[in-house]
């Protein structure tokens, strides 16, 4: 069974790769499933490295917590339409690997339920 590094291991690992660079940019998407360890130590990151910016992505509920962590962060939101959600999941749906496993009543479900529950993603 290996053995996964600490977070201080994890830390001076980035700071390194990171402070050698002259631009660095992170994309995190999902990070409302990654807190609140990595946005200290995303925190720990920017006070130390002037030249590493950060692209991230959450649920709007998380957007008070990203801004405790990054004061002068600029924030996105943004919402499907209901029109794009319907277009992603016909393609999903028309893609499924197991067609049998769904019946017209699920697939009707689906299409009307979940465009009407879509939440947006704060960037």
């Amino acid at each position: 069974m290996g053995v996964r590094p600490q977070v201080p291991q994890v830390s001076n690992m980035l700071k390194t790769a990171i402070g050698k660079r002259q631009r660095v940019v992170i994309c995190i998407d999902g990070l409302d499933e990654s807190l609140p360890v990595l946005l200290k130590l995303l925190r720990a990151i920017a006070q130390e490295i002037p030249n590493v910016r950060f692209f991230l992505t959450a649920r709007p509920f998380i957007s008070s917590e990203v801004e405790k962590h990054f004061p002068n962060a600029h924030n996105i939101s943004v919402s499907p339409t209901k029109e794009d959600t319907e277009a992603f999941l016909g393609i999903m749906l028309d893609g499924d690997p197991e067609p049998d496993a769904m019946d017209q009543d699920l697939t009707a479900d689906i299409m009307e339920i979940i465009p009407k529950t879509i939440s947006e993603i704060y960037i």
